[in-house]
């Protein structure tokens, strides 16, 4: 994406340069096979299956080769497997790797001559200027698409896409037609993106560098200025996304992602002549955003799995080291920001023995090669070429990191050489964000002991178990999940040989004191009333516990769980040893508590399920006090509890450990050891968020006769009508709102002591009920009724109780009914009939303990799908608490702070 006096200035850098001279021939080698023959270009869009690309037999990832439009082999049993839903995940890597590639040999073609590596990139423009309307808007899952089912994928394409544009451009190598065309794609490409603004999210950092490479192609500076200074910019992303720790606020993942996006934007800003780095705040927090992983990194270089993170992902990655590379490289136009730091960090990742590359929908140039034993700077993609600094500085043994906390982002890592533990003790995280609050992470002697998991895949039903508080090393209340909430950390304090970290999430808190061979974690409940509290230990490797206990069965209910034990007898302390290779680790439950053993999925990528544990105690005030011994030696014999009194029996004496309100005190023989570092004010994550609706707000009037609840109105006329009928009130997939003459809906709600009823008129012509007996879609984990036409009713009750069903009508007048996820049981039968119009559906629905009362609000809403003949997904919906806005990833989920209310008269 560089300008004619720009890329002239890069060639005289690179013919400088050792390092690019290298990449740039190690680019031109892997373009070979490219030249020798043009790679196919998928016929298809893309598509988001549970069953594409995965192996049928032993559910792996299949390989993807982009030179294999048909064959996709199985990395674990060496199977091919062919078949249209493998043929069109194929298709998501393969457009991606299309455009990369036309970036890729544009990058050569624009640094020296070649003009083979010119013809091709264009060959690869031109077939998509030409194709790029036969791929359907249609069917998507994340926003409008041609080519994916997802708009950020669109972005990322396009990106690519245009680069290779307007780098044939600025070097005299693109042809008047093929420009032509690649202006008809961006100009689509432009009305989708555009269109489709998300506010706030890690994919718009995608979406505004594409929208600015838009920009730059039609040299159109009002849409620069929008893609860098609107609302959902580039500059609002990178102050409010990115948390004055640098952390952006979904986790190093996403982290990640939107840091790649944000700096793939700020190089096409500089291509708009606007360079944001001049701007001092914003190049502070680009650096804060480039360090921040590097703080949070575990010692084997991976990056801690928090919230929808991927589990065990280096960060020696080629496309990570690709993002400090050009990070670095877009510092050096800030005058105050020391980047040695940085680059020693970098340089300790050169050193690391090379990872598989893995594909990432934004990164897929080592796709199709063998993993090399080690990466060096040559080893990396165009954008280096074109981006990183061209001579290294850095040291692999200048990267020495302390604990840190992470302010905003609430999360506290205690390191003790290479021993390395963490609490999770701030903000939830948005929608990427697990239900984990004071979760503990430890790593030592070279073993994840006590992970996070993280997330595995979003179409596999495991994701709802890395989901739950019960995957982690968390505690949970009353035998579920936490509720959606933030944490706060009270107290950190770090010094020579000791650290600690207090976080609150309501009535609980947690305390770990990192010492040099031990570590103490106190978990402790301080509540009204008397409740049910469980921490779960995931540990690591081979686990005995010591004394041997007996075991019988016990309840602990989950769908995941499986053959839950209970230790027979009374809770007495315990310790759990773990062995992993020739590392050890001993966790001590010094308090008395009920253990539990049970069976369930292990991390992400594992097969068999593994055994994890679970102390368990009820009571109104409750502390689980455990020590995790580190040390080779097993330095820990015994640890007591008395009171605020924590003894902790070394080989070299006994240590105390006393609690206080705001400090912790280590006494060690005649040393005694304060921490304090209490946080009066903790910081909070402050994001640009977007203001909640009105509530909307109803009646329903007590009747003395049921409905007759047969498809017709009778029993509902005196009802005031609730309309759904308005462009504010829907959410499309791809197309705006057709209007009440196409799709709307009226309906009425009547109510008695037994049941609330409602009555629903809704206008669409052919209506498309799914049957119960056709193949299943096996598009995600959403229930594959929110693809037909049909209704969701939602009721709160006046206790906070929540009641939800998916209802559709079948053949014959009877209706199907299912509850949604996360609700409370009810009952809900009916009947619906055709009507001129539609179709009409009466539906009673009885919650479990229904106790109105007359005259009292009740959270209500009622949302209306609208499906097609020729859609896999449903093309939108009615929503009566208002929609306004996109359907995807809702399923059959609505926000119950969302809710209108419905006044029982």
């Amino acid at each position: 994406m560089l300008m004619p006096d720009e890329l002239e200035r890069r060639r005289e850098t690179i013919a400088q340069s050792t390092d690019l001279q290298a990449l740039r021939a190690r680019l031109r080698d892997r373009a070979a096979p490219l030249l020798e023959r043009m790679p196919v270009i998928p016929a298809s869009k893309a598509l988001l299956s549970t069953d594409g690309g995965v192996c049928p037999d032993d559910g792996s990832a299949l390989v993807f080769d982009p030179w294999s439009p048909d064959e996709h082999r199985c990395p674990r049993c060496g199977r091919n497997w062919r078949g249209e839903r493998h043929d069109r995940h194929w298709a998501r890597f393969q457009h991606l790797w299309l455009a990369e590639r036309a970036a890729h040999l544009a990058a050569l073609a624009a640094t020296e001559t070649l003009p083979a590596a010119a013809a091709r990139a264009r060959e690869i423009l031109a077939a998509y200027g030409t194709t790029y309307f036969s791929y359907p808007n249609r069917d998507n899952v994340l926003g409008p698409a041609r080519l994916f089912f997802s708009t950020y994928l669109e972005s990322i394409w396009l990106l690519d896409y245009l680069a290779a544009a307007v780098l044939l451009r600025s070097a005299g190598e693109l042809d008047a037609d093929t420009a032509e065309l690649v202006s008809v794609v961006a100009d689509e490409a432009a009305n989708l993106i555009g269109d489709f603004d998300e506010g706030f999210s890690n994919r718009q950092t995608w979406h505004a560098a594409a929208l600015l490479a838009i920009a730059v192609w039609f040299e159109d500076e009002e849409l620069a200025q929008r893609a860098i200074e609107g609302e959902s910019g580039l500059a609002a992303h990178l102050l409010h996304g990115f948390g004055a720790d640098g952390m952006w606020y979904e986790g190093e993942n996403y982290h990640l992602f939107a840091l790649q996006g944000m700096l793939r934007g700020l190089a096409w800003a500089r291509a708009a002549g606007v360079e944001l780095m001049a701007d001092p705040e914003l190049a502070a927090r680009v650096h804060a955003a480039l360090r921040a992983p590097c703080l949070t990194a575990l010692p084997d270089r991976t990056f801690p799995a928090r919230k929808d993170s991927r589990f065990g992902m280096s960060l020696a990655q080629p496309m990570y080291l690709e993002i400090w590379e050009c990070g670095l490289g877009a510092l050096a136009a800030a005058e105050d920001e020391d980047t040695s730091e940085l680059a020693d960090w970098l340089a300790g990742l050169y050193a690391v023995p090379a990872p598989p590359a893995e594909p990432f929908d934004s990164y897929l140039h080592e796709a199709g090669e063998p993993v090399p034993a080690s990466r060096a700077r040559a080893d990396l993609s165009w954008h280096a070429l074109l981006e990183m600094p061209p001579v290294f500085t850095g040291e692999p043994a200048g990267w020495a990191p302390a604990s840190a906390l992470l302010g905003s982002q609430g999360l506290a890592v205690l390191r003790e050489g290479e021993r390395y533990i963490s609490l999770e003790c701030g903000p939830l995280g948005g929608g990427h964000g697990h239900p984990d609050r004071l979760h503990l992470t430890l790593h030592a002697s070279g073993v994840h002991w006590l992970p996070d998991p993280g997330t595995g895949s979003y179409v596999t039903p495991d994701l709802f178990w890395y989901r739950s508080t019960l995957a982690h090393n968390a505690p949970r209340l009353d035998g579920r999940s936490q509720e959606p909430g933030d944490a706060t950390c009270e107290a950190f304090d770090s010094g020579a040989g000791w650290s600690w970290v207090r976080g609150r999430f309501g009535e609980l808190t947690r305390t770990v004191v990192s010492g040099p061979g031990y570590v103490v974690d106190v978990v402790e409940l301080d509540g009204a009333t008397e409740r049910l509290l469980e921490l779960p230990w995931h540990v690591a490797g081979s686990v005995s516990v010591t004394p041997a206990p007996a075991w019988e069965p016990a309840d602990l209910r989950d769908r995941f769980v499986d053959t839950p034990e209970r230790m027979s007898g009374p809770g007495t302390p315990v310790v759990l040893r773990a062995e992993q290779g020739e590392a050890r680790f001993a966790l001590h439950l010094a308090s008395v508590a009920t253990l539990l053993r049970a069976i369930a999925p292990g991390t992400p990528g594992t097969v068999a399920p593994v055994t994890f544990y679970l102390q368990r105690v009820e009571d109104r005030a409750a502390a689980l006090v455990a020590v995790l011994d580190t040390s080779a030696s097993g330095g820990v014999r015994g640890v007591r509890v008395n009171g605020g009194v924590i003894e902790v029996e070394t080989v070299e004496g006994t240590e105390r450990h006393i609690r206080a309100a705001d400090e912790w005190i280590v006494e060690r023989g005649a040393e005694r050891i304060r921490l304090g570092g209490r946080i009066a004010t903790p910081l909070r994550f402050e994001s640009l968020t977007q203001a909640r609706p009105e509530p909307v707000g109803g009646t329903a009037p007590f009747i003395h006769a049921s409905p007759a609840l047969d498809g017709t109105l009778a029993g509902f006329e005196d009802a005031e009508p609730l309309h759904l009928d308005h462009e504010d009130q829907y959410r499309r997939s791809e197309e705006p709102y057709a209007g009440p003459e196409d799709f709307s809906a009226t309906a009425r709600a009547v109510w008695d002591e037994e049941a609330l009823y409602l009555a629903v008129d809704v206008t669409k012509a052919d209506p498309v009920f799914r049957s119960p007996g056709v193949a299943p879609l096996r598009l995600d984990n959403e229930p594959e009724d929110i693809h037909s036409d049909g209704v969701q009713v939602y009721v709160r009750d006046a206790d906070g109780n929540l009641f939800g069903a998916l209802v559709v009508p079948e053949a014959g007048g009877g209706l199907r009914a299912r509850r949604i996820a996360g609700t409370a049981a009810s009952d809900v039968h009916g009947a619906w009939t055709a009507t001129d119009h539609g179709y009409l559906v009466t539906i009673a629905l009885r919650p479990a303990d229904w106790t109105p009362v007359r005259g009292t609000p009740i959270g209500f809403d009622l949302i209306v799908n609208e499906m097609h003949a020729d859609r896999e997904r449903r093309a939108g919906q009615l929503v009566w608490s208002g929609g306004a806005g996109w359907v995807w990833l809702r399923g059959d989920r609505q926000d119950a702070a969302r809710f209108g209310e419905l006044t029982l008269q």
